[in-house]
């Protein structure tokens, strides 16, 4: 079956960017169904997924071998209500197929506010919410990965599937068996949960995240759809390499995506070319956790300017302001530095293991000056484990002593200093994942005690909110207890929660009411020696790491980073920089 456009005129016309919904993106793979047809869904607005690298290297690994790739994006609400008054089912962009025509699903979960659209996506496609009710019916499977995979017992009741680590080959290996198994037989599923980086809620087992070791030669996609609107990141993307050496105390992505591996500059140039010629964008991107520490970045940025057409700028994410370089800069767009300090003293800094000075702080930003940037933003969390208010006050101390770093020399324009406060969020595979979260009372002291200091006078200030971070906890750190809340929520009307426009304090307040869960149980101190929701899963770093890098925090001692020498996380038989380690005993 297809779904004819022509039928949906009127709905396409009345709703919100009906270019979301028609498909046709200049440079869009030509599909046609073949063995196994995959759609990819990604569980918020069609901007944002267009946005996504890793759907694309997903969907690429399944071109590759022949077999169909398509995808789908959350629609929004008035679009999503139209489909379900015409009795029309949420179909995928390239073929306009119903979604429950595909073999497999495959939600890319990035972020865990999400989770309710999954819901919503499946409820639109027809397809019951719950694996147990589909089970003996004609559906596909229903799979989940991304960075919120590491711990899916939340979704564990929805899903049949969840891919844990690097997408590149595991993905399409599981379309390979599919095949071979002609379809989701006994036989199917006792192979596939032999793959790493393959975990079966239907059959609980421990599991280990699967690892891509050469990044040069995995999958990456030559071209690109161009989105038919703007999307969040109008730009060609290359992943200059995955992981972090740094091990920030708080940051689950600098740990679940060990061990770090970089690609080469000349794979590097060959795909920013690639994608620039093929899509016609003007800028390049160059995407990591921490570009800044990327080995080779100056002979980077010089290949690229040697070998990409005139006029195309590039594009450096957050940086640390250790790695800050204003040769970089002179490279990249002077419209706004991003820097995250994350803390305002040194000893809150050395207890996070954000292993950066006041000095290098004040150094990059007097560098990005006199690059000719006159636009700072500096990211902070609060609530961090063993903060005081001395942390608090040091935030508003750094901002002054920026503002007197740009007062040194005559500027033609007025400085700007923008400061985001987000809460800490305690997650799974970090060193604070037994943390208690601060509560409502503590983070909006903490804000008060900020706004109030003169330090601030003329910072721009924003916020993050409390029950969305309170509400990204509970769900970070949740059991398979959450599966009956989500499900109650997304029947509250619970959608889009991301979007701050959008959120349903109401409708999540009531679903825990409903299901008796106290949302407390997930946000409080976690005994070290408790069974964690997510033990069954083995990302390479151990425990006992974590253990120690937990009691490091709290006597404020500085780990470093992996680039100087190996840490022993467990990771060192994968790890380029520990390949001469002898010591598998951490």
């Amino acid at each position: 079956m297809t779904v004819n456009l022509d039928n949906l005129k009127e709905l396409l016309l009345s709703s919100e960017k009906p270019s979301r919904y028609t498909g046709g993106e200049y440079g869009f793979p030509a599909l046609k169904e073949s063995a196994f047809n995959f759609c990819i869904c990604f569980p918020d607005l069609y901007e944002v997924g267009m946005s996504n690298l890793g759907i694309k290297i997903v969907n690429e690994s399944f071109l590759e071998r022949g077999y169909c790739a398509d995808y789908c994006f959350a629609p929004y609400k008035d679009f999503g209500a139209g489909l379900k008054k015409l009795g029309v089912p949420l179909y995928s962009l390239g073929l306009k197929k119903p979604l429950g025509e595909f073999h497999m699903l495959g939600f890319s979960l990035q972020f865990e506010l999400s989770y309710t659209n999954v819901l919503y996506m499946l409820d639109l496609a027809g397809i019951p919410l719950l694996r147990e009710r589909r089970k003996g019916g004609n559906y596909p499977l229903i799979a989940v990965g991304g960075p919120c995979a590491v711990n899916p017992e939340p979704l564990a009741d929805f899903v049949d599937i969840v891919f844990i680590g690097d997408g590149e080959s595991v993905d399409a290996d599981v379309a390979d068996i599919y095949v071979q198994c002609k379809g989701a037989t006994e036989e199917f599923y006792d192979r596939i949960s032999a793959l790493d980086g393959v975990y079966l809620p239907a059959r609980p087992a421990k599991v280990k995240k699967a690892i891509v070791h050469d990044l040069d030669g995995a999958v990456f996609p030559s071209k690109i759809a161009v989105p038919n609107c703007e999307s969040v990141h109008d730009r060609a993307v290359i992943e200059v390499m995955r992981g972090c050496y740094r091990g920030c105390r708080f940051c689950q992505a600098g740990f679940i995506y060990r061990p770090v591996r970089p690609r080469s500059v000349e794979t590097l140039t060959r795909q920013a070319c690639s994608l620039i010629k093929n899509t016609g964008y003007g800028e390049v991107s160059m995407n990591s956790l921490s570009t800044g520490d990327y080995p080779h970045l100056r002979e980077l940025i010089k290949s690229l300017k040697s070998n990409l057409p005139e006029g195309v700028t590039l594009a450096l994410p957050s940086l640390r302001a250790d790695s800050f370089d204003g040769d970089f800069a002179q490279d990249a767009r002077r419209v706004s530095l991003t820097f995250a300090p994350e803390a305002g003293t040194q000893r809150l800094r050395d207890a996070i293991n954000k292993d950066i000075t006041e000095e290098e702080i004040l150094k990059a930003v007097q560098s990005a000056f006199d690059t000719g940037y006159s636009a700072v933003k500096l990211y902070f969390m609060l609530g961090l484990p063993t903060e005081t208010d001395e942390d608090i006050d040091g935030i508003a101390r750094l901002c002054a002593l920026i503002k007197g770093c740009y007062r040194q020399k005559p500027r033609k324009k007025q400085l700007r200093i923008s400061v985001s406060l987000s809460t800490f969020i305690p997650k799974p595979f970090t060193p604070f994942q037994w943390e208690k979260q601060a509560d409502r009372v503590e983070i909006l002291e903490k804000q008060a005690r900020l706004k109030n200091s003169p330090h601030m006078k003329g910072v721009m200030l924003s916020v993050s909110d409390f029950f969305t971070s309170r509400l990204e906890a509970v769900l970070a750190r949740g059991d398979r207890r959450l599966c009956k809340v989500i499900k109650l929520a997304y029947e509250n009307g619970c959608i889009f929660d991301g979007w701050d426009s959008e959120l349903n304090r109401e409708g999540w307040e009531k679903a825990f009411a409903q299901a008796g869960v106290l949302p407390e149980e997930y946000t409080c101190a976690i005994d070290e020696n408790s069974v964690l929701p997510w033990d069954f899963i083995d990302i390479g770093v151990t425990k006992k790491f974590f253990l120690a890098e937990r009691a490091k925090a709290y006597s404020a001692q500085v780990t470093g980073s992996c680039r100087n020498s190996c840490k022993g996380c467990g990771l060192m038989k994968h790890c380029l920089r520990a390949k001469d380690t002898d010591d598998d005993s951490v």
